[in-house]
């Protein structure tokens, strides 16, 4: 495959992590009423709405910080299966969203995995 293909596909993947996470994760901080409701259900308390519209957000922005983007993807990995867990056991189906995101997070974790510490010590 073409490298200019790649890294302007790369690119798009972030960008297109960026737009659902800054969304999803600005609707929760702003307490829109689905997500209040989406988190009464999950039965955890609004407090971790918060911190998930903050993890979101965050790791959004880490996508486009130098040297940090696998950490941005992973958290963003890690949310999401988290967000598969909380709708196959309590919030019913409608998983597929959740799923896709995780996948693209993960295809950014393995692009920029030499970022992660842990990979860096196995490749030694």
């Amino acid at each position: 495959m073409n490298d200019k293909l790649k890294r302007y596909g790369l690119i798009f993947i972030r960008l297109l992590l960026a737009l659902a996470f800054i969304g999803a994760g600005g609707a929760k901080l702003a307490g829109v009423e689905m997500m209040v409701a989406t988190y009464e259900t999950i039965g955890v308390g609004q407090w971790f709405r918060y911190l998930t519209g903050i993890i979101e957000v965050g790791s959004a922005i880490l996508l486009f910080v130098p040297g940090k983007q696998a950490w941005g993807a992973a958290l963003l990995v890690c949310t999401m299966i988290g967000a598969v867990i909380a709708h196959l056991f309590i919030l019913g189906p409608g998983s597929t969203p959740a799923i896709v995101l995780g996948l693209l997070s993960l295809v950014v974790v393995y692009t920029y995995r030499r970022q992660l510490p842990v990979i860096n010590r196995w490749n030694r």
